[in-house]
């Protein structure tokens, strides 16, 4: 008895919505208690309202705050005026009815950062506009997973007289249950049971979400909120991708566009390395036939001017100044065999050089050929690794 006095005057608030738990005074009912709370059940389970799907509804949701209870001859520069006290107002909407054009009583406030609109959530519930009191909460439709508005039977307002009263919101909170709780049916219609140990008193102000906490699945009976439409549909679109990938079998994954397109480029990369490798091979190639060609051709020049000079220099002693053969001086025989001597060992030594010549140019050409045909045999066997369909 002590543990139920206890909590006689506590209160928690919901964190997610459910139709039958938000007609029930303290969140345990299992059963609808009228026709709106029925019709919103309905409209929950078979997914018919989307809470991104109002166009009007921009901004950034965890900066927006709703205010409610406004007097129908409130106009928007007078809301402003009002809500700017708490800090700088970005984005107003009144929402006014489609046909008339007059106040529907309620509106939404962008605020220019998080804290001012937390300061606001604060300060201005239960303040006065043009004589009326306003309540404050923040943007449920896109923060509270499974929002259900009050035109389809749901939302956490209502009046008595009506009997539809909505609980589990700011202005109406849950009551701590006094009687068991019904924890398996609750596990059973997907709704959240009561909190063990978080009970508040009413007069503590409840914190509006926070950016980045974790949502609820919507496979429970609850949407998936996110910041904006955007990045819910990314988000869906992504995970149906994922779960038609997973359910196919590996030859519908070999046979699907995006597994060609990066078996393609995997395909083409390895194809650009071994040209890479080519083209460095052939540079290489080249560079060595270069290095060959010039040194040869370095040495026959060295080879040419020796002989050319070796000539000169003959030609010079044979001739004179004027241009006139030198006249033989008489010698004896024994000079003139030795010159006869000195002249067949330089024709000789000139037959020598020209054949050592000879044979570096034909060894030069059969290097050069054999390095050729292993070229050809290079490109040869990377034709054959890529074909010219390739």
């Amino acid at each position: 008895m002590s543990r139920n006095s206890s909590k006689l005057n506590s209160v928690f608030y919901a964190e997610s919505y459910h139709p039958i738990q938000a007609g029930s005074i303290d969140g345990t009912d299992v059963l609808p208690h009228d026709n709106a709370v029925y019709r919103a059940h309905l409209c929950s389970s078979a997914g018919l309202y989307d809470p991104f799907g109002d166009p009007k509804a921009v901004g950034d949701p965890y900066c927006t705050l709703f205010v409610g209870r406004l007097s129908h001859f409130t106009s928007e520069d007078t809301l402003r005026k009002a809500m700017s006290k708490y800090g700088r107002v970005k984005n107003l909407r009144l929402v006014r009815h489609i046909v008339t054009g007059a106040s529907r009583g309620y509106a939404f406030v962008e605020y220019e950062t998080e804290r001012e609109m937390r300061r606001a959530y604060k300060d201005a519930h239960h303040s006065f506009i043009d004589d009326s009191e306003i309540i404050v909460d923040y943007n449920r439709q896109q923060l509270m997973p499974g929002w259900i508005p009050r035109r389809l039977g749901g939302g956490l307002g209502g009046k008595k007289e009506s009997g539809q009263l909505r609980f589990g919101g700011r202005e109406r909170p849950f009551r701590a249950p006094l009687r068991p709780i019904p924890l398996d049916d609750l596990k059973r219609l997907g709704i959240p049971p009561p909190p063990e140990g978080r009970y508040m008193s009413r007069f503590e102000v409840p914190s509006p979400p926070r950016r980045g906490q974790g949502l609820l699945d919507k496979g429970e009976g609850s949407y998936r909120s996110s910041r904006n439409r955007e990045e819910h549909t990314l988000k869906r679109n992504s995970e149906d991708r994922e779960d038609h990938v997973h359910r196919r079998s590996p030859d519908d994954i070999l046979d699907h566009p995006y597994h060609k397109s990066s078996e393609e480029e995997r395909r083409l990369e390895k194809r650009r390395h071994k040209d890479q490798e080519f083209s460095n091979r052939k540079s290489s190639v080249e560079l060595e036939e270069k290095y060959h060609y010039r040194s040869s051709v370095e040495k026959e020049e060295a080879v040419r001017s020796s002989l050319d000079g070796e000539e000169r220099s003959h030609k010079r002693s044979s001739i004179d100044d004027n241009g006139r053969v030198k006249k033989r001086s008489k010698r004896s025989s024994s000079e003139g065999e030795d010159h006869k001597e000195r002249d067949s060992s330089g024709r000789e030594e000139r037959h020598h050089k020209s054949r050592s010549r000879d044979e570096r140019e034909r060894s030069y050409n059969h290097h050069k050929h054999h390095e050729r045909s292993h070229q050809r045999e290079g490109e040869r066997s990377i034709s054959q690794e890529y074909p010219s369909d390739y």
